[in-house]
């Protein structure tokens, strides 16, 4: 442990959120509002349209990916889709390589106009940005949350950046839950 408190540890986390930092593919800094608003204005025209949001990461961010997929199908009425079949998952891993099992399948799915949600504390797995040039050549929208090193590739890379400065994987993916919470709630309210 790193010898924090609780106390020490809920602050810490109060602080990174509140310091949450929301970016443009250009690189411009948005408000929290505006980047909300702009999350959930997608995620309306979305859902008018028929349109499906996937959802993309590893680990604790794969299994985040599979829950707010189920979220926002059950609760904002979205089509939400993830790969999560292992079948799937292990002959792309196997047969062509694990950097491609997000790319591979969203170049087979994915329609422009579709989102992607791509999640990675670290910003560098290979597999996520891969999914997210598969996903903007295929002409989706992508929203990325990241952490850890302020340059990590992830960070700059969606239409919708979020960036938290958390230095471990526990307050990053801690973070990362309250941002696609708030996202999840604000939708369910439309």
């Amino acid at each position: 442990m790193d010898g924090k408190t609780w106390k020490e540890r809920t602050a810490l986390l109060a602080e990174l959120l509140e310091t949450m930092q929301f970016s443009e593919r250009a690189g411009a800094a948005l408000e929290h509002e505006a980047g909300f608003a702009w999350w959930c204005a997608q995620c309306e025209r979305i859902r008018e349209q028929n349109r499906t949001v996937f959802l993309i990461g590893n680990g604790a961010s794969a299994s985040m990916a599979s829950h707010f997929a189920a979220d926002l199908c059950k609760n904002a009425r979205i089509h939400t889709e993830v790969f999560t079949d292992l079948a799937q998952l292990t002959a792309i891993a196997n047969d062509i390589g694990y950097d491609e099992v997000f790319s591979v399948p969203l170049t087979f799915h994915m329609q422009p106009g579709d989102m992607l949600v791509a999640i990675s504390s670290s910003g560098r797995s290979p597999n996520v940005l891969k999914g997210v040039a598969a996903a903007r050549k295929m002409g989706g929208i992508v929203v990325t949350l990241s952490a850890m090193d302020a340059e990590n590739p992830l960070r700059r890379s969606g239409d919708l950046n979020s960036y938290v400065r958390a230095g471990d994987y526990g307050m990053a993916e801690t973070a990362h839950a309250a941002i696609l919470h708030h996202w999840m709630d604000a939708m369910h309210l439309r």
